[in-house]
């Protein structure tokens, strides 16, 4: 559906010039729910915004839906960009229009009757469950309804792409949930394929498909939430991962010697992940029970990723150098990835 080939955009001044996107390659397939995930200034809101061609890149294409944005002249473009629609951090909406007006508001630009605009309105209301609230201003909104206001206004072209920059990064973590399922409902009733761009991991595990993330401006790392939760390869998505799985080492040990090798009477620790139906499994007792050893629990949790179970745990395994053994073959034939830290005595 979307396609980005070694797109880049460089902001040229007297300062000096700013290259915000490097040789940007992306493929995000239709349907799917895509994560651009990165520290502020890291590009993601520029690689966005290329994706509608509200910044025109300096070099490469922008495929959507099969046509490139980048060969388009001024008035194709107006007409490809009626099937991309963008939701942004404070709303954008028009204080002195109701919220009927501002959902009607890219329909009356494209010439549409009013009996045709209704048509399309009112379904949306309906649908961001906003129907009592048509004839309120903006002003008379909270926050997470005057994102469901952007959110309709951008559905009211019935595009096939959806954007979102930063767009619940203005919303406490209640209403954030509430617009993330909002959008989740959206995805699948009408097969949207929908662009997150956040520099909260929070979302992007709540709602993702795949995610890329992104560093000055480049594509550093990129894969399903699964992959990067599981096994994330650079340190910046290591540290977005820590952001919400406090798996670090406690303060006691993080000065302590540690030895790849058997110490006897040291203590292995392991850094242990479960996915889907292994995070419910009894393993600290079964580990206990069949193999004489001896395990704490530094730290553990259970969370989900798209409402699949995902689990996390910090423990010290203690006992004789087989029983240890045969533990940690024991947790290699679980569905589970096992990070071996090493010994402290």
């Amino acid at each position: 559906m979307i396609e980005l080939q070694n797109v880049e955009k460089t902001y040229y001044g007297k300062a000096g010039d700013i290259h915000a996107l490097n040789k940007t390659n992306l493929n995000i397939n239709a349907g799917e729910i895509f994560g651009v995930i990165g520290q502020s200034g890291a590009g993601k809101s520029t690689l966005i915004r290329c994706i509608n061609m509200l910044e025109v890149p300096t070099g490469g294409r922008v495929i959507v839906d099969g046509k490139d944005l980048t060969a388009m002249n001024e008035s194709e473009l107006r007409k490809a960009r009626q099937s991309i629609g963008m939701i942004f951090q404070h709303f954008n909406l028009l204080a002195s229009r109701t919220v009927y007006q501002n959902i009607a508001f890219p329909l009356e630009i494209q010439g549409l009757s009013s009996e045709d605009i209704r048509s399309k309105v009112e379904p949306l209301l309906e649908l961001v469950g906003l129907v009592d609230r048509r004839d309120h201003y903006p002003s008379q909104l909270s926050g997470g309804q005057k994102q469901r206001v952007g959110i309709a206004r951008a559905l009211a072209s019935s595009p096939k792409v959806l954007l979102c920059d930063e767009a619940t990064s203005a919303l406490d973590p209640q209403t954030t949930k509430s617009i993330l399922d909002l959008l989740k409902d959206i995805n699948k009733r009408m097969n949207l394929t929908i662009v997150m761009i956040t520099h909260q991991m929070q979302v992007v595990k709540e709602i993702c498909d795949r995610v890329a993330v992104i560093e000055n401006g480049y594509i550093i790392e990129e894969g399903t939430m699964f992959e990067l939760f599981t096994n994330p390869k650079t340190p910046t998505t290591k540290d977005f991962i820590k952001s919400i799985n406090n798996v670090e080492l406690p303060p006691i040990l993080k000065n302590a010697t540690i030895s790849k090798e058997y110490m006897e009477g040291g203590k292995l620790l392991l850094r242990l992940s479960f996915i889907g139906s292994s995070a419910g499994d009894p393993l600290i007792s079964s580990l206990v029970k069949n193999f004489d050893v001896d395990v704490n629990i530094l730290y553990g949790n259970i969370d989900s990723i798209k409402e699949t179970p995902y689990g996390t745990l910090l423990i010290e395994v203690s006992g004789g150098r087989n029983s240890i053994k045969s533990a940690l073959t024991y947790l290699h034939e679980r569905k589970l990835k096992m990070e071996v830290i090493g010994y402290v005595a």
